[in-house]
């Protein structure tokens, strides 16, 4: 669990730097920090803990820079199951624009599904649908070439038997959001997307993130959070799909 440290540090850093810079106006910054988890003690010991460290940068007027991170680790009866990190990075240009240009790199592992590492980069365009305070959705279409590596190379689709290394182009829908409720009492946070290789129709994955805020005071909440993720290809005998819901808090400057 040593790579929480790394985020956490990351997360700290991101709000003194904020601090420091938001005197000049053409800065701007944003940063949370999203701590979940579960735990169960007795006869069986099971451990879910979850974080996320989103921050956004804008370095000059209409260019908007994002990384969303996430860790997750799980283990049962003291014996790892999941250990598995996510970097989305976005670039995105003239943003005041309802549809605009944005590039991307993303980062990725997990122990369960046994990828060494995996990234991809691209392009592609939003659209800002709706664009408030405490209201936002966004839809973005993107492509990417992708470079898998595995530990194995025997999987649930035979006809990719035989490499440990997978390439491909993808085809990314993106939706992501925010509606306050209640009267700004409760936020509802939302990312999702479904990623088909264009090359091969029997290799595709999805993902959904929701995070559900009450708020104590402006700077943090309590968070109840869902994710669901799906993969077709996997490695021979592994479950396709991932569920984790797991309770915590948020930090933000926002």
């Amino acid at each position: 669990m040593k790579n929480i440290v790394v985020f956490i540090m990351f997360i700290i850093t991101c709000f003194v730097v904020e601090g420091q810079v938001m005197v000049n106006d053409s800065i701007s910054w944003k940063a949370n920090l999203t701590v979940t988890g579960l735990f169960q003690s007795g006869n069986v010991q099971t451990s879910i803990f979850r974080t996320a460290a989103n921050v956004s940068y804008i370095p000059v007027k209409g260019v908007l820079y994002e990384t969303r991170n996430s860790y997750i680790y799980q283990a049962f009866g003291g014996v790892k199951a999941d250990e598995d990190i996510l970097s989305l990075n976005f670039l995105s240009f003239l943003t005041s624009k309802r549809i605009h240009p944005i590039g991307l790199g993303i980062i990725s592992t997990n122990y369960r599904r046994e990828i060494n590492y995996r990234y991809l980069f691209g392009g592609g365009l939003t659209f800002n649908l709706i664009q408030r305070k405490k209201e936002s959705l966004n839809f973005s279409l993107t492509g990417e070439y992708e470079h898998t590596t595995f530990f194995r190379g025997e999987f649930n689709i035979p006809s990719y038997n035989g490499s440990r290394e997978l390439n491909t182009i993808r085809s990314t829908v993106w939706l992501k959001g925010k509606n306050a409720l209640w009267n700004e009492k409760f936020l509802l946070k939302y990312e999702s997307y479904i990623q088909p290789s264009v090359l091969h129709l029997n290799n595709y994955r999805l993902r959904a993130d929701v995070g559900f805020e009450i708020p104590f005071q402006k700077y943090f909440s309590f968070t109840i959070s869902y994710l669901y993720s799906f993969e077709s290809l996997v490695i021979e005998s592994q479950s396709r799909q991932d569920q984790f819901l797991t309770f915590g808090f948020t930090l933000k400057n926002d």
